[in-house]
């Protein structure tokens, strides 16, 4: 640790937000003073979504993901990936 971090008592959020915002970390923290954490009880951030596609498309989607030897699911969410990140 490089100093002790005086954390002040704040009148509302927006004086925490502003104190927060000026507060560069680094001058107070090194690398080696941080842990692993570890969260057992955190939910999965996936979402269950319905979508209607061609019979066509979801047979060569399964195909595709067959020969790659995936889950087909796991194809169509890399084929959003790629699509969103041409942009």
């Amino acid at each position: 640790m490089k100093k002790q971090l005086n954390i002040p008592s704040f009148k509302n959020e927006d004086a925490e937000r502003k104190f927060w915002s000026k507060t560069d970390l680094s001058d107070y923290f090194q690398p080696d003073d941080f842990e692993t954490a570890v969260f057992p009880n955190l939910k999965p951030t996936s979402q269950a979504i319905s979508i209607r596609i061609p019979s066509y498309l979801l047979a060569r989607v399964k195909e595709e993901a067959n020969s790659l030897m995936i889950p087909y699911q796991s194809l169509i969410k890399s084929y959003i990936q790629k699509g969103l990140m041409t942009k």
